[in-house]
C-alpha cells in the first residue's frame, strides 16, 4: 500500500508540475525555443528561426551581438533567458532575469508571467523603458524520420497573433 501511494503522490507532483504548461516549445515573433529546467532555472534554446525560402535558420549566425567573439555563432542553439530562478512548481511570474534577443544583439533585464490563457508574456527593459512580446505554446509532434511538426496549443479566436 505504501508502495502505491508513493507512486501516486508522484504521478500527482508530476501533473501539478506539467500543470503550470510553461515547459515545452513555444511560438515567439521570430523563432521557435524550448523551455526548459535547467538546474532549477529556465532556459530557452532556439530551435529554429523563420527565415525567408531558400535560407537555412541553422547557417544564420548571431552577428548583431554586442560582444563581438559571439557573433560567429549560430543562433539556433543559443539560450535567451538566464537569471530566472525557479522556486515552485507552480510559479506563474518569474522577475529578475534576463532575456537575449538576437535581432538587436543585446541582453535586456526581463519579467517573465505565465498568463491564464496559457501563454507567456515576455517583457524586456532598458532602464525604465519596457516592451513586451506574447509567446504562444505549442504541440510539437516527432515524425518517425525526426522530423518535428509543431501547432498551437490553443489557436487563437479572431484574434490573430498578437505581439
Amino acid at each position: 500500500m505504501k508502495k502505491i501511494s508513493f507512486v501516486i503522490a508522484i504521478l500527482i507532483s508530476s501533473n501539478l508540475f506539467a500543470k503550470s504548461d510553461l515547459f515545452g516549445y513555444w511560438l515567439t515573433p521570430g523563432s521557435i525555443v524550448l523551455i526548459e529546467n535547467c538546474d532549477k532555472h529556465l532556459c530557452a534554446k532556439i530551435e529554429t528561426i523563420f527565415v525567408e525560402e531558400g535560407r537555412d535558420p541553422k547557417l544564420i549566425l548571431d552577428e548583431n551581438n554586442k560582444n563581438k567573439p559571439l557573433r560567429s555563432r549560430t543562433i539556433v542553439g543559443i539560450n535567451v533567458l538566464s537569471g530566472f530562478s525557479i522556486d515552485d512548481i507552480e510559479q506563474r511570474e518569474f522577475k529578475g532575469g534576463k532575456v537575449y534577443d538576437p535581432r538587436r544583439g543585446r541582453e535586456f533585464k526581463a519579467n517573465i508571467y505565465l498568463k491564464d490563457n496559457g501563454n507567456l508574456k515576455v517583457e524586456g527593459c532598458l532602464a525604465f523603458i519596457c516592451d513586451d512580446e506574447e509567446w504562444l505554446p505549442l504541440v510539437v509532434t516527432i515524425n518517425a524520420d525526426g522530423t518535428k511538426e509543431a501547432s498551437l496549443k490553443s489557436p487563437p479566436e479572431d484574434e490573430g497573433y498578437k505581439k
